[in-house]
């Protein structure tokens, strides 16, 4: 059988050529470009080619049918069930379980399992067993192998631990069973098989393009094995790197950029020689691919950086880096370059990063420009105004309205209380002025009652507040809103979904204006809580009662597990990216940021089911796999033509360990007699917000 397999070099933007290569080949027709199916390894790549094609095309067109494979677990790029039915699967398979739902459910499993285990520590156990359950699933592994997985000479906690995984090897297909429900991992697997299959069994007419995916889990490994023997089918890899010698090809380890697409060649018996680059990918071997090559050589021939003379000077040409003391300043040396390239017209700039704290603190720097970042992970929803406010109600009650949650929560822009946020403003000032600056009331509304009458008795006459202002009537009017909730958290045992419903009620009779529309639920991220809510509360349906103290930690894990996503009918020039997605992209300038041991390459989680010989033995991946999936796409993203290199010295104090990769380039550049080009924007960033001088005491308050 005949398999069709090319390659984007590195040096080639990927969507762009795959674009230009689909226009060359089939533009001619528009209808024969329409029926064209390609599939590619995430939503936001196939977004990224949709756009690129009408760009290219100058105008309206008859797309082709492009599809996402696969995602990322870690990326929220889970098929819908839409795209899944498009794969080829069959509709009479069970719909998907929603993430929020199954950590409930997983957490009332761990509360049957563990009875008294606080509220926190089931839905983090439970977010741990939904990754080993999408990890198992993915790699197609059989809960049986769990049961002959520990030998007699192994300590006593691992058969401990193994029988606390009769949740997830028991007790959850049970529960799944009961609903008419499947993991999100299985159905996904499910649609590829199915249409692997398909392909198999049918072959189509029409061409399919398997583009950007290195086949890494093993069901797109099969449906690109099965595109890559159609009659009209082709499996576009990125970045192959077809000049790499003989020796290093077969020392390869899991670690290096190379070895998943080795992996997929030799389940395809292609060899790397005879893969052709993509008709519109000239055949070139820039200089900045001699330089990857060598930094990535495997370890069993690095002898050979003994001579690095075919590391010309043009390797470091539009390659710079910038050494950072803390995270404050790379973040803001990352900006001002960002900010930079929007002073030529049309050009773009991409911050590349896993780490999250630093994609935060650029956005919060381009601020400063009145600037935002199109950020492809989004933020999430307990990070927004009404995510704040959400839990702002929660705590407030839960601890008793002690003076700073509850001035937090008064003092909250949505809070509202039915009228003018003006006017109930004022009120928690008073309220605050009052009997909230000394000593601590009793617990509840009534405490504070309380507390305001002991002030006020105390105070002058001439010094309380007239009739109009009165207090009490306003705690009162607070109070019969929040009762409900207030006595659904002091509950020994409530309903989940009864405290979903009492907490509903409060924050929009809190939040409501004079307009009579509760604002918690209004603008983008107001529609998501409210979308997550509705979700909350059908989830929550059935389920057995929690502590109502468990309540707090069960809304954080609900609001930390879903995302604002950013609005994509603009036309940014700013980015930020994570590694997964930036493997297809390429902007302008690409600043590859926070390049220390534990964000490039991310730091594996610790697994707190399996030790590393349980997880080889049952045909589980092990850390070193993502490690050499992180290496392929920083190695896709240098050769960029501009790239900005960041790292900082500490964080939070403590010193870092810069990224193994970076700790290469360095020793070949080293050797090959050259280094990174001068980066000018730590001296300007130290320009643009000057710190020299004697210290200018300042003086202290004087109300």
């Amino acid at each position: 059988m005949t398999v069709r397999v090319a390659t984007v070099p590195a040096s080639r933007p990927f969507v762009d050529t795959l674009a230009r290569g689909l226009l060359a080949e089939h533009g001619g027709d528009p209808v024969a470009l329409a029926r064209v199916r390609v599939l590619l390894h995430t939503q936001r790549a196939v977004r990224a080619l949709r756009e690129t094609l009408l760009r290219l095309h100058g105008g309206a067109m008859l797309l082709p049918d492009i599809r996402a494979l696969d995602g990322d677990l870690d990326e929220e790029e889970d098929l819908g069930p839409d795209e899944e039915e498009d794969l080829g699967l069959d509709s009479s398979a069970p719909p998907a379980i929603g993430a929020l739902e199954r950590r409930l459910l997983l957490a009332e499993l761990v509360r049957a399992k563990q009875p008294g285990a606080p509220g926190a520590q089931a839905m983090a156990l439970a977010a741990e067993l939904a990754r080993l359950l999408d990890e198992m699933q993915t790699a197609r592994v059989d809960f049986a192998a769990l049961d002959d997985l520990v030998p007699g000479d192994l300590a006593e906690h691992w058969r401990e631990t193994l029988e606390f995984l009769a949740i997830i090897a028991d007790a959850w297909p049970k529960v799944l069973a009961e609903r008419g429900l499947i993991d999100p991992a299985a159905r996904r697997v499910r649609a590829l098989e199915a249409l692997a299959a398909q392909y198999r069994r049918a072959p189509p007419d029409s061409p399919v393009v398997a583009a950007g995916s290195t086949g890494s889990r093993p069901a797109t490994a099969d449906l690109l094995a099965a595109v890559a023997g159609l009659p009209r089918g082709l499996v576009l890899l990125p970045g192959l790197d077809r000049g790499i010698d003989d020796a290093s090809w077969e020392a390869l380890d899991e670690t290096h950029p190379q070895f998943g697409l080795k992996a997929l060649l030799e389940r395809l018996g292609v060899d790397r020689r005879r893969v052709p680059a993509w008709p519109e990918a000239e055949e070139e071997e820039t200089p900045r691919a001699a330089l990857v090559r060598e930094l990535m050589r495997p370890g069993a021939t690095v002898e050979k950086w003994r001579d690095l003379g075919h590391v010309g000077a043009d390797a470091v040409d539009g390659l710079e880096a910038a050494a950072c003391p803390d995270a404050r300043t790379e973040a803001e040396t990352a900006a001002l370059a960002m900010r930079r390239a929007l002073e030529e017209p049309g050009r773009t700039a991409a911050l590349v990063t896993a780490d999250r704290g630093l994609a935060r603190r650029v956005r919060a720097e381009l601020g400063r420009w009145g600037l935002e970042a199109d950020d492809s992970a989004g933020r999430p929803l307990a990070d927004t105004e009404p995510g704040v406010f959400l839990r702002l109600v929660v705590d407030a009650l839960a601890r008793g309205l002690a003076p700073v949650p509850l001035l937090a929560l008064l003092k909250h822009p949505l809070s509202r209380g039915g009228g003018a946020r003006a006017d109930f403003l004022r009120r928690a000032r008073q309220l605050e002025c009052a009997c909230l600056r000394g000593p601590r009331p009793a617990p509840g509304f009534a405490g504070l009652k309380a507390a305001l009458a002991a002030a006020r008795k105390a105070a002058p006459e001439e010094k309380r507040p007239p009739p109009a202002e009165d207090l009490f009537d306003w705690l009162d009017r607070l109070a019969a809103a929040a009762d409900p909730l207030a006595r659904a958290l002091a509950e020994p045992s409530v309903a989940l979904v009864d405290l979903v419903a009492a907490h509903r009620a409060f924050a929009e009779r809190l939040s409501t204006g004079e307009d009579g529309a509760p604002a918690v639920w209004k603008h983008d991220a107001g529609s998501d809580c409210r979308k997550l809510f509705d979700e909350f509360e059908d989830a929550a349906a059935g389920l057995r009662p929690i502590p109502g103290a468990d309540y707090a930690a069960v809304l954080d894990d609900a609001l930390k597990g879903a995302a604002l996503r950013p609005v994509r009918d603009r036309r940014p020039r700013l980015f930020v990216w994570g590694p997964l997605e930036a493997r297809l992209l390429r902007a302008d300038l690409v600043v590859l940021g926070g390049l220390n041991e534990g964000s490039w390459p991310r730091e594996a989680a610790a697994d707190p089911w399996l030790g590393r010989h349980m997880r080889a033995r049952i045909g589980l991946e092990l850390p070193e796999r993502f490690v050499g999936l992180a290496a392929h796409d920083f190695a896709q993203l240098l050769h960029a033509p501009r790239v900005l290199l960041t790292r900082a010295a500490t964080a939070d104090g403590t010193p870092t360990v810069k990224a193994r990769w970076l700790t290469r380039l360095e020793a070949v550049l080293q050797g090959a007699g050259l280094a990174p080009g001068a980066s000018p924007w730590p001296a300007w960033r130290a320009a643009l917000d000057p710190a020299g001088g004697p210290p200018r005491p300042v003086p202290p308050p004087a109300p």
